[in-house]
């Protein structure tokens, strides 16, 4: 297996790949769809088929093993080996999708010895991208063209993108950004002991991986999980956090959060801004 140092040609398919599949998921959730139910009670749409398949076509050059929601099924003996992998997911928050508030993502992140060292969040609905890589920083960008993205150079895609810093919160609140479809008593409790704190606290509800992001940028000081993820759900927009000068820890040891996981379920984690 090829280990790639220079991860630029890396971020730029990724991101060309997450745009690629942000269009199709748009076509669908712009027309009538039927939801299907997992095994674990989660929903399916076509729009999670069609994204995973347009984004592991667009990924194959670089002969890696690819690790997706929509292709979960591999075995731990297996996946041991990869010391460096991609990891998908080709929507996140497919409730949210359902729903059609806008709040879903599509995540690419690249795993190396168990931690995330690129990733990449693109919305669809917004058309707000945001990638990021080890050494290289955290950034985002508003499309107003899609073609230019997909046809254009990596210089183009920073042309139109400005650098994130999760220590720039000007001035608000102290800010706690949740999730909207799974809040949890846990959570609950986490948000009334900083109100207890500090003397004003803002709540914001946010779907999928968003919550990294808005931390990233500086909107919110942090983002505690008191609930079940997949590693899947988080790699990518971990990356963007942690570059954007964020830590991304474990709520019970205050470890790292690791990824390959034999068991690929998260625990309970804390995204904190330097602020």
């Amino acid at each position: 297996m090829k280990i790639y140092d220079d991860l630029t040609p890396l971020v730029h398919a990724a991101v060309a790949a997450a745009v690629k599949a942000g269009v199709r998921t748009l076509e669908i959730y712009n027309q009538d769809f039927s939801v299907e139910t997992k095994d674990d009670d989660s929903p399916l749409t076509q729009a999670d088929r069609d994204a995973h398949e347009i984004i592991i076509s667009r990924l194959r050059t670089f002969e890696l093993p690819v690790l997706s929601e929509e292709g979960r099924e591999i075995p731990y003996d297996r996946r041991l080996a990869w010391e460096q992998f991609w990891m998908v997911d080709p929507l996140d928050g497919t409730k949210e999708f359902v729903k059609r508030n806008g709040e879903f993502t599509i995540n690419i992140a690249l795993i190396y010895r168990q931690s995330p060292v690129l990733g990449v969040v693109y919305v669809p609905v917004s058309q707000r991208l945001y990638f990021a890589a080890q050494g290289m920083g955290a950034f985002r960008c508003d499309l107003t063209d899609q073609t230019f993205i997909l046809n254009g150079s990596f210089a183009d895609l920073l042309s139109c993108s400005r650098r994130l810093r999760a220590d720039v919160a000007g001035d608000r609140p102290y800010t706690i950004v949740g999730s909207r479809s799974h809040a949890t008593l846990e959570l609950e409790a986490y948000v009334a002991e900083k109100r207890r704190r500090h003397d004003v606290v803002d709540f914001i509800p946010a779907g999928s991986s968003l919550k990294f992001c808005l931390v990233a940028e500086g909107k919110a000081d942090v983002y505690p999980r008191m609930g079940p993820t997949m590693e899947w759900d988080t790699a990518a927009g971990h990356v963007v956090a942690e570059t954007a000068g964020a830590t991304v820890v474990r709520a019970d040891n205050g470890k790292p959060l690791l990824y390959n996981k034999p068991e690929l379920l998260n625990p309970w984690f804390i995204v904190t801004a330097k602020r």
